[in-house]
């Protein structure tokens, strides 16, 4: 029989589809409203307290120990000592006279602003309006090519999606990973594209040290040259395919060698 799936409430809150059912999916959510909370973490280790963590108060950032539990009187079911820790954060507040402090998170995401789950390629209202901006503000020129060159890369495969950036560049995507960047300058547009250490004609290596082995870059500065790069964008795309088959290392600093080790 298979294992049926069991979930808590909708909540729809900042990636997390469900309210949490144990500690783990109390730990996601802490790490989700860390700002709102004027938090940040310095440690997260086994044993009571689970996390150390710093509580801006004004006069600058406080120690504080806070012990994860589903519900807050699970705290005396683990047998944890009071003196061990300031703060209790959990899903919900049971234990109503409590001795430390409880942040029940059940009652604080209701203070927070939320974004809810979406398509990772349908913008916010604020993105668009970024992204908008900046992108008016390039030439005609500039403009036609990227139109040009999108709808060329969206012809070579329909799992291709894109993700425009506050940034005003545009990433996109395998569809797991970024397989290439656009970024819009002055006299073109200049493309980093995935290489996975190999040569690609048109395409120059990073001389950087310690990263961009696997990446390399061109420019565009004419739109009748869209069609001698579209190949280098499919050989990209094929390539961080087949390394995620393989599951290779793609980030920037993913190193060739280091890959070829691991083969050994």
């Amino acid at each position: 029989m298979t294992e049926k799936s069991i979930v808590g409430d909708p909540i729809n809150f900042r990636g997390l589809s469900y309210s949490p059912m144990n500690e783990n999916g109390v730990i996601f959510l802490f790490g989700r409203v860390l700002d709102d909370l004027n938090m940040l973490i310095e440690e997260i280790k086994p044993g009571c307290p689970d996390c150390i963590a710093r509580r801006f108060t004004g006069r600058g950032w406080e120690k504080i120990a806070i012990e994860f539990e589903f519900r807050s009187k699970n705290f005396l079911t683990h047998k944890h000592n009071i003196l061990s820790c300031d703060i209790i954060v959990c899903w919900e507040n049971d234990w109503q006279d409590c001795p430390i402090e409880v942040i029940a998170l059940k009652d604080e995401i209701k203070k927070f602003d939320n974004k809810p789950i979406e398509k990772p390629n349908a913008k916010s209202a604020k993105n668009v309006k970024v992204f908008e901006e900046k992108f008016k503000a390039h030439s005609e020129t500039i403009k036609r090519i990227f139109e040009i060159l999108d709808q060329n890369v969206k012809n070579l495969s329909p799992d291709i999606w894109r993700k425009d950036l506050e940034s005003g560049g545009v990433n996109y995507y395998s569809p797991e990973k970024v397989f290439f960047y656009v970024e819009f300058q002055k006299q073109g547009l200049k493309l980093t594209v995935f290489t996975r250490g190999e040569h690609i004609e048109n395409v120059k290596p990073f001389n950087y040290i310690d990263s961009a082995e696997k990446w390399g870059y061109f420019h565009i500065k004419d739109e009748s040259k869209i069609d001698t790069y579209i190949p280098v964008i499919k050989k990209s795309y094929e390539l961080m395919k087949d390394a995620i088959k393989h599951n290779e290392p793609t980030g920037w600093y993913a190193t060739v060698n280091h890959d070829k080790n691991l083969e050994d």
